[in-house]
């Protein structure tokens, strides 16, 4: 039986130190500011993308490309690995039939090669949380079918909570109408969403400031959470330079659920441009999303 090898796209927001420590290949999604654009080679720290946003300077994003993708790939197989690729939500991004597209030719120019992509309908660390638990299985010895199985089965019961500080970047991104946008940041309404069964990222309700809505993430987890309230080993939150906020959300898990094994990251820029600065999610495993 052939080793294999996990990758993953940015968009999962796992620290540097576990994706170098597990070798986790990594598919970059670009971002730009005008006519400049940030990936691979050319990194802007994260504390300075949001605050440029804050500053007013709205980035674009574009997914992996096949070609990109293609080159991984063609790597790790001239190496004599097969791949099990989990790839970003294909319903926030074409990066998922990208990955397809350049695994089917490399698969076709190497005979023998294996290479299984699998949709997350997952985002950020919701998508960090999947390729954890694949990575964990790994080293405990698990084949790759057992693997892809877990993740075709489970991935619906990675739960994604999020809310943002600025309704502004859901209107730009279509997720909010501009009178949304406009009266909700009038009345300091803050909104609750969710990464749907669809992979969609989900309006699904909406508070009256900051603090009421970060405690609404942890409420969401607890009407969530079901059988698998003594089984989350780890709980993922990422966020768009607001560390303070996601410690309390921390603080409030811990105190809530007795887990304190909890992973705090930014969100990356690729998710972060249609969220904007203040955004935090909490990524769990329960009974449903």
């Amino acid at each position: 039986m052939k080793d294999f090898l996990i990758s993953t796209d940015t968009t999962a927001d796992l620290p540097a130190s576990y994706v170098k420590e597990n070798n986790i290949d990594i598919h970059t999604l670009f971002y730009a500011f005008g006519e400049v654009i940030y990936g691979t080679d050319n990194i802007m720290p994260e504390k300075e993308f949001f605050d440029r946003m804050r500053n007013g300077d709205m980035p674009t994003t574009m997914a992996c490309n096949p070609q990109d993708c293609k080159t991984i790939f063609e790597k790790r197989v001239s190496e004599g690995f097969d791949i099990l690729h989990i790839a970003f939500s294909s319903a926030l991004s074409s990066s998922y039939n990208n990955a397809c597209i350049a695994a089917n030719e490399v698969m076709e120019e190497h005979p023998g090669a294996r290479i299984v992509v699998v949709d997350s309908l997952a985002a950020s660390m919701g998508e960090g949380l999947i390729v954890y638990k694949a990575v964990e299985m790994k080293k405990s010895g698990k084949s790759m079918d057992e693997i892809i199985d877990f993740v075709n089965n489970h991935k619906l019961n990675v739960v994604h909570n999020f809310t943002v500080d600025d309704l502004n970047h859901l209107y730009r991104g279509g997720r909010v109408s501009k009178t949304t946008a406009i009266i909700g940041t009038l009345a300091n309404i803050k909104p609750i969403l969710h990464v749907d069964n669809e992979g969609r990222l989900i309006n699904i309700g909406k508070v009256r400031g900051r603090k009421k809505s970060l405690i609404a993430l942890v409420d969401r987890m607890e009407e969530h959470i079901g059988s698998y309230r003594d089984k989350n080993d780890v709980v993922f939150i990422s966020h768009g330079d607001c560390l303070q906020d996601a410690q309390f959300v921390a603080g409030l898990v811990k105190e809530r659920f007795g887990i304190d094994n909890i992973w705090i990251n930014y969100i990356c820029p690729t998710i972060g441009t249609h969220s904007g600065p203040g955004t935090v999610a909490l990524f769990f495993m329960g009974e449903s999303r």
